[in-house]
């Protein structure tokens, strides 16, 4: 007599992936079948990625600015010891740090020039085309009731003329 069998447990057919597997394993225990979730959802990214010169130099700060705050750190550590190396690390600290603020200005220039040369995304749908669009039929409409109310205008000033 098989273990199965002297549980009173039915016999289920092999399973053929493995979402039946653990399906069919909660059957043959006589537990409730659990609906099991993914292990990660994968949801939409909430931002753009950013554009490859931009990361680049966003990577290239990241470095250099690491570097130069672990510099900073071995330079105190060295004057509180009273070390020879002391001094030569603060002056190159002095210019690392001048190098990483420039690093990190790059970041930001090369942003801002990316963003002039290929921001600008001019499609069909897009919204501000949309509202140039509303915005130049709302002036045509205005243009056109100016002139037929000047056209009348002009009409009935002529008829007063020829009564009066």
């Amino acid at each position: 007599m098989d273990t199965q069998e002297r549980h009173g447990a039915v016999e289920v057919p092999p399973a053929r992936t493995a979402k039946e597997a653990g399906t069919a394993a909660t059957a043959t225990r006589g537990g409730p079948e659990v609906a099991r979730q993914p292990l990660w959802v994968e949801e939409p990214a909430t931002r753009r990625r950013m554009p490859d010169p931009v990361r680049r130099a966003a990577v290239r700060a990241v470095i250099i600015t690491s570097l130069t705050l672990i510099q900073a750190m071995v330079a105190f550590l060295a004057s509180l010891t009273g070390s020879w190396l002391a001094f030569p690390m603060v002056l190159s600290s002095v210019g690392s740090t001048v190098v990483a603020t420039w690093s990190v200005l790059d970041v930001w220039v090369t942003r801002q020039v990316w963003n002039q040369r290929n921001g600008v995304v001019s499609v069909p749908s897009s919204s501000a085309r949309r509202l140039r669009r509303e915005r130049r039929r709302a002036r045509r409409a205005a243009r056109t009731a100016e002139r037929d109310a000047a056209r009348i205008r002009r009409r009935d000033a002529g008829r007063r003329l020829s009564r009066a």
